[in-house]
């Protein structure tokens, strides 16, 4: 893909979803899919840190920010919250043939999209965020990154430095034992954690110019997508067997009663071996074998 000459503004692309509000979601009883009609839809909450963050950039360089969503034609609204913020443009990939598409498939989709915003305007970054809360595969971000060739960065925090001359950014993610601070060059595709920043309020200016804006819908032969096997119900490998809400666990918290901690410890100790008979046997065992060792 061609890069963006130094004159061009920094273009920046932030995939967006609607989805059902995690309160109300039910679940198809033979499909096993999430039923959509009737439920509120609202945008993922973790894209809106994504937003946010695209558009600090915005306000502190250069930049044009997109908003990218793959879904129905419901999802404009979503889209044009998201221009109400301050977006500068909204793009819905739309057509019956996306229908039942899992990651793997709306990645491919996605992607595709994105390759067609690049060569209109050169994309520098990809945001998203970590994941969505009807699936919480936290896959498509990744998924997005490999399928154009580009850097990944995971559960970013925060955005130390950027660059836009030297087209380089440096970022926190966290990770388990502590935060990790990594460069990389451009384009790269970022996705955010949540309560990394707060999403700003829309002013009346950026609310009448959403409700004004039509937004461009892009079939799959607008998006640049030719192998219709690869999206859909086609191109989704994943079967869901089953969707099932967990059963609570009929037990109730039991008072230990003891005039002493030592006696507490004592008749806890007892009432765990009384509930869980191989317990103590299996204590005693470990207890050889270490003592064995030294």
């Amino acid at each position: 893909m061609s890069r963006a000459l130094d004159s061009m503004p920094m273009h920046i692309v932030v995939c967006i979803k609607q989805v059902p509000d995690s309160a109300q979601i039910r679940v198809h009883p033979v499909t096993n899919t999430i039923m959509r009609q009737g439920v509120p839809a609202i945008i993922n909450p973790y894209d809106l840190f994504a937003l946010e963050q695209a558009l600090r950039i915005k306000d502190s360089a250069d930049a044009r920010v997109t908003v990218l969503s793959m879904g129905p034609f419901q999802a404009e609204e979503a889209l044009k919250k998201c221009l109400s913020y301050g977006a500068d443009d909204a793009i819905l990939v739309t057509d019956k043939s996306f229908a039942g598409a899992d990651t793997l498939a709306t990645t491919y989709a996605l992607a595709a999209a994105i390759r067609q915003l690049d060569r209109q305007h050169p994309v520098d970054i990809v945001f998203t965020g970590k994941q969505t809360i009807d699936g919480d595969t936290a896959q498509v971000g990744p998924g997005i990154a490999v399928r154009l060739g580009w850097q990944l960065l995971t559960y970013v925090s925060r955005l130390r430095e950027f660059d836009a001359a030297a087209k380089t950014i440096t970022v926190e993610r966290r990770a388990e034992g502590g935060v990790q601070v990594l460069e990389s060059r451009l384009p790269c595709v970022i996705t955010m954690l949540e309560d990394t920043n707060e999403m700003r309020f829309a002013d009346m200016a950026g609310m009448f110019r959403a409700e004004r804006y039509e937004v461009p819908r892009w079939d799959r032969s607008a998006a640049g997508i030719e192998d219709v096997s690869r999206i859909g119900l086609k191109g989704s490998p994943t079967v869901v067997a089953q969707v099932f809400a967990p059963k609570p666990k009929d037990v109730r918290a039991v008072t230990i009663e003891g005039e002493t901690p030592r006696d507490k410890a004592d008749r806890l100790l007892d009432r765990l071996f009384a509930d869980n008979p191989a317990l103590e046997a299996t204590l005693l065992d470990h207890l050889e074998t270490v003592e064995t060792a030294k």
